[in-house]
């Protein structure tokens, strides 16, 4: 592809200069400024993206703070802040001028940041997928004794695997490792003889069991792979699930010892059981978290016991940072386990493996397809406070935006696509980078970050600046030390600058003069306003003589003055804006008593205390019972007499007048109980005033008479015999009477039956008759 010439070049740098001006134009008049306590330019171009400083000297009137030189761009220009005055940092994007051709993928390489905080900057990434680029494959391979008849098949894949990768790409290595499980119980049976040969069928010759076996660099020799792989026996394990994701780890971090190249790196996976997750290892009392680092001695994982199984998302990160891509050849029983699994680690593969696994080329050759054709751009891990968002814009029309990565699927060799990133910073931040890639390719962007939180002012020095005791920075004096004050005209006498500021502040935490003043030398001055009326005034300026309650429209009604936001009336006026005239003729009740002692008459009402209601002040009737109330009072007054004589009552008898009668000639009095429940009388009154009581009651009590034991006992048992000797008469009568008509119905029974007296059919005369002569009669 050519290179482009200066011409074209210069148009492309204008036209990103437009597109520059266009967007800091829309940002500057779209956005606002919250200034909040911002006495120079650093604290104002860090209190928002919308906020620009003033460095015009003398741009603010007498008694205006500092603050009035932060604000929008717009509200500086209408003030008479000059383009050359304001300081306006924004977010900017530097990159280096490069093309996209056979070798390069991932265009720009490098860029600059320059972030202000909170104002986003975007810039534009491109990719172009490259024909024919190189491949490193590594084979992983399951040897537990349910795959002996795939080890067969692999032992003849060396070569035509190769064949397989180098037709479509340049260069293409392979490599071979194996694994089974952790060599403890129960995942393999550690008895001496089952250690030698873990096999269930012991005419086998197996291996000793393994966690994993790294048997073979990454070459380009395949009879090397053939012959190294030939070599391979099976071997055994107790559970289905096995170590791998152990091994996947050690093949991911072990990058020199297994010679991965810069390439795209595959990791083919085959077995045709379940793995092992981080906790597994408890059950054998390796309690060690997987430390994500290689643990390879003469290329096996001897520490396999020592650290439990790495998790999910630990793997997936690993085999990210190292740009391996992961290709899961199972049998059709666990496809969709390893779909799952698959779905938690970015660009990774699920085939199907056949149940001798003869068909591992074509499976390869096609995840190697798909894997190539979708593109995810990443910047991996980032510092919290740098938010970065990607919009993708993919060759067949499909546009995402605003994504946590890019990503454009079914990408063809030599397609371009493009992606904008959009990167901000919330805060200010420390000089860093980050790295964008494509995962699953060697291109990569490096990512410069600085934030812009500092103002560049250059203001010519003259004499007299800041009273020749500071020198002016951003237009403001920066003083020498023992001066303050806008000018430098203060001395601090021993003070610093914050005690100094302190003693015009009227509480700790509140705004320097209550944010209407300045603090000179330690002392308030308040700002004067354009009309002579309107005054600001007091020793931290906190008071003025118009933030008063309006009455009619008018302030304190026309009727008073406000003297730091109260009204004071005239004499004759009264209420919190002088809106009433003083009378208490509707606050009177009917023993002339204002509100009764219990509220403050305003406006000839009554405001009264809380408890009681207008309109002078009484208690709510029926809110309130004092009979009961009073009732331990007159007791006490009964037993021991009068309260005058008898001081002890007074704790129960607060605030009552008492008044001992012989008879209440009262209709309505109070009628409760004492302690021994005998009827008192009494009567309350309320008087003026809070808790205020006047009490009559009188000395005569109803008790109720004793019971009469005898007569309760004697009535008791008279009744019990009275209801005995009834219950059985009533018995005997019931019984008489079903005895009667049982008679009855016998009788009837008796008249109704029929004798029949004709001769027996049946009897016979004899036919030979013998008298006894004893009794023979003539």
């Amino acid at each position: 592809m050519p290179a482009p010439n200066l011409k074209e070049m210069s148009w492309v740098i204008l036209l990103l200069w437009i597109q520059a001006g266009i967007l800091t134009h829309t940002l500057v008049s779209s956005q606002e400024c919250t200034k909040f306590k911002v006495s120079n330019c650093q604290e104002c171009v860090q209190s928002g993206p919308g906020c620009a400083w003033c460095k015009k000297p003398n741009f603010t009137k007498a008694g205006e703070p500092d603050s009035a030189r932060c604000d929008t761009v717009k509200q500086l220009d209408l003030r008479g802040c000059n383009d050359t005055d304001v300081i306006y940092p924004t977010s900017r994007a530097t990159s280096g001028f490069s093309t996209l051709n056979d070798v390069i993928q991932l265009t720009p390489r490098r860029i600059s940041l320059q972030l202000r905080p909170d104002q986003p900057v975007t810039f534009e990434v491109k990719f172009r997928r490259a024909e024919g680029y190189p491949v490193d494959l590594y084979y992983l391979m399951d040897l537990s004794f349910s795959m002996f008849d795939d080890l067969q098949n692999v032992k003849n894949l060396g070569s035509s695997l190769l064949q397989a990768l180098n037709k479509i790409t340049k260069s293409a290595q392979i490599g071979f490792g194996s694994f089974v499980d952790k060599t403890v119980l129960p995942f393999v049976n550690t008895h001496p003889e089952n250690l030698k040969n873990p096999c269930p069928d012991k005419t086998v010759l197996c291996q000793p069991p393994f966690s994993f076996k790294h048997i073979l660099n990454l070459t380009g020799d395949g009879g090397q792979f053939q012959e190294q792989v030939g070599k391979q026996r099976i071997s055994g394990n107790l559970d289905a699930p096995e170590g791998g994701l152990d091994a996947m780890m050690q093949v991911a971090v072990c990058g020199d010892k297994i010679g991965w190249r810069n390439v795209t790196r595959l990791l083919v996976y085959a077995t045709d059981d379940g793995f092992h997750i981080a906790g597994d290892g408890k059950l054998a009392a390796i309690l060690t978290p997987n430390d994500g680092q290689c643990h390879l001695e003469d290329n096996i994982y001897k520490s396999s016991n020592e650290f439990d199984y790495p998790s999910v998302g630990q793997l997936a990160q690993k085999l990210s940072e190292n740009n391996i891509q992961p290709v899961f050849a199972v049998t059709s029983r666990m496809v969709k386990t390893y779909q799952e699994l698959s779905k938690l680690i970015p660009k990774s593969a699920v085939g199907e493996l056949s149940a001798d696994s003869n068909n591992v080329v074509q499976l390869i050759t096609e995840a190697y397809q798909n894997l190539s054709s979708e593109v995810i751009l990443d910047h991996g891990t980032t510092p919290d406070f740098l938010d970065i968002l990607y919009d993708s814009f993919c060759s067949n029309g499909v546009e995402t935006m605003d994504q946590l990565k890019g990503r454009c699927s079914n990408v063809k060799i030599k397609e371009e696509i493009s992606f904008r990133v959009k990167v901000t910073a919330t805060r200010c931040l420390p000089n860093q980078s980050f790295v964008i890639r494509p995962l699953g390719f060697t291109d990569m962007l490096s990512v410069s970050v600085s934030t812009l939180c500092d103002c560049e002012c250059d203001e010519t020095p003259q004499d007299g600046d800041c009273n020749a005791n500071g020198a002016i920075v951003c237009g403001i004096c920066r003083c020498n030390e023992a001066h303050v004050g806008k000018n430098c005209e203060c001395r601090t006498g021993g003070r610093t600058n914050q005690e100094l500021e302190q003693s015009c502040r009227k509480e700790n935490g509140s705004a320097v003069c209550s944010g209407d003043g300045d603090c000179v030398c330690g002392q308030c001055s308040c700002h004067t306003n354009e009309d002579p009326t309107r005054q600001i005034y007091g020793q931290h300026c906190q008071c003025n003589n118009w933030d008063c309650e309006l009455f009619d429209g008018k302030l304190c009604a026309g009727e008073g003055t406000c003297d730091c936001g109260m009204c004071k009336c005239r004499t004759e006026f009264e209420g919190s804006a002088c809106q009433c005239r003083k009378s208490t003729s509707n606050c009177l009740n009917e023993r002339k008593s204002v509100c009764s002692g219990r509220g403050q008459c305003e406006c000839n009402t009554c405001n009264c205390k809380p408890g009681y209601l207008p309109p002078f002040c009484e208690l709510c009737p029926g809110c309130h019972s004092p009979c009961s109330k009073f009732a331990p009072c007159v007791e006490c007054l009964i037993t021991t007499g009068d309260q005058q004589q008898h001081r002890n009552c007074s704790d129960l008898c607060p605030g009552i007048q008492a008044h001992r009668v012989e008879t209440l000639a009262e209709e309505t009095f109070c009628r409760e109980k004492d302690s021994k429940s005998c009827w008192m009388h009494y009567v309350i009154k309320e008087e003026d005033g809070e808790e205020t009581y006047s009490l009559t009651y009188t000395e005569n009590i109803e008790c109720p008479q004793p019971p009469n034991i005898f007569a309760i006992v004697g009535g008791t048992i008279s009744g019990v015999i009275l209801i005995g000797l009834l219950l059985l008469a009533v018995w005997k009568a019931v019984t008489e009477l079903n005895d009667r008509k049982e008679y009855g119905r016998f009788q009837q029974e008796q008249m109704k039956s029929k004798w029949d007296k004709a001769g027996n059919p049946l009897y016979k005369e004899a036919t030979t008759t013998v008298q006894n002569p004893n009794f023979f009669e003539e």
